[in-house]
């Protein structure tokens, strides 16, 4: 005989995070300290992209670097210290209250409904790669999505970019400036960057502008030590010894599920209004690279991420004070 289970009892919570990277945690902090009892799901990669970095070197507070996946530990512990109640569970669906008090409704791996006061969204961006195996088997061992994040580890060396718009442009330049040899792929016949920014590669002496080029395998078994590059209109190949490859093709913020329900532009990212974390349902806050996509540092996701609990936290008191409800 099938038993009928009653149904449970829908969770309210004051602040829900979503994402646990830099800035999912540092929301976690600051709303642990205001009390406003935050739950985090991790999501499908627990730490966001630094626990696929091997080594940070630029955040604030760690004087001889730290390994990524380290880092993310220590945020995490330091969240719960303050009563962050980290569970591990993938967002599924939401459907955001138009109302100012209203109630955010939540689903959690297609199962568990929760209901919250306020979200914080950090569910960050994820680099475009090229997809060939040797690619994604170097990652970390020298092929990264990130020049200024690890351009400073090839310092004096050759090192290679594939990309054609700005931020490759940029990245370009920014590692001609540390690197004794920058060789960068172009796609097309052109690059797609703004003419400035096309000057600015074609004036630095130590960078190569290789056209209509690909790469067709990165070399080396556990850190880059090559790259085989392919002519894609004549089919010739060519090897060059490098010892990092950086990919600038693009990010794609991890965005989906909100589409529909939250204001974003034309490639997805989630527009917050002025200098604040407001997004365009009230109660609902965005932090990190899934509302940046000029800066896309672990230092500055974690700022928004302070950004956004505090936010959170002027929010709530304006629902509790109801005549000041109309600043928000």
């Amino acid at each position: 005989m099938k038993i009928l289970k009653m149904a449970e009892k829908v969770e309210r919570l004051k602040t829900l995070i979503i994402g646990s990277g830099p800035a999912g945690y540092t929301a976690a902090i600051y709303a642990a300290r205001a009390d406003l009892k935050p739950v985090v799901y991790t999501g499908m990669e627990p730490g966001g992209q630094l626990t696929t970095t091997t080594e940070v070197d630029n955040f604030p507070g760690y004087p001889d670097g730290v390994d990524g996946p380290t880092m993310m530990i220590h945020l995490q512990k330091q969240a719960e210290r303050f009563g962050t109640e980290v569970r591990m569970g993938m967002v599924t669906a939401v459907d955001f209250s138009d109302e100012v008090g209203g109630i955010h409704k939540v689903t959690i791996d297609d199962d568990k409904e929760i209901e919250a006061e306020t979200v914080i969204i950090s569910t960050g961006a994820t680099a475009k790669y090229l997809g060939i195996p040797s690619e994604q088997k170097l990652r970390g061992g020298g092929v990264s999505a990130c020049a200024v994040c690890d351009g400073f580890f090839y310092k004096g060396q050759e090192v290679a970019i594939v990309g054609a718009g700005d931020t490759a442009a940029e990245e370009a330049s920014y590692l001609a400036n540390i690197c004794s040899k920058v060789t960068m792929l172009v796609r097309k016949d052109h690059m797609r960057a703004s003419k400035a920014m096309q000057h600015r590669v074609n004036n630095l002496s130590n960078i190569e502008v290789r056209y209509n080029t690909e790469v067709d395998e990165v070399l080396g078994d556990q850190v880059v030590e090559g790259l085989r590059m392919v002519n894609n209109l004549t089919g010739e190949k060519e090897e060059i010894a490098i010892t990092g490859l950086f990919i600038a093709i693009g990010h794609k913020p991890n965005t989906d599920i909100f589409k529909g329900q939250l204001e974003m532009d034309e490639t997805g990212y989630i527009i917050t209004h002025g200098k604040s974390t407001k997004t365009s349902k009230p109660g609902v806050f965005a932090s990190g690279d899934v509302q940046d996509k000029e800066y896309r540092q672990a230092v500055t996701a974690a700022g928004t991420g302070c950004m956004a609990a505090l936010d959170a936290e002027r929010y709530l008191a304006t629902i509790e004070s109801p005549e000041e409800v109309s600043t928000q």
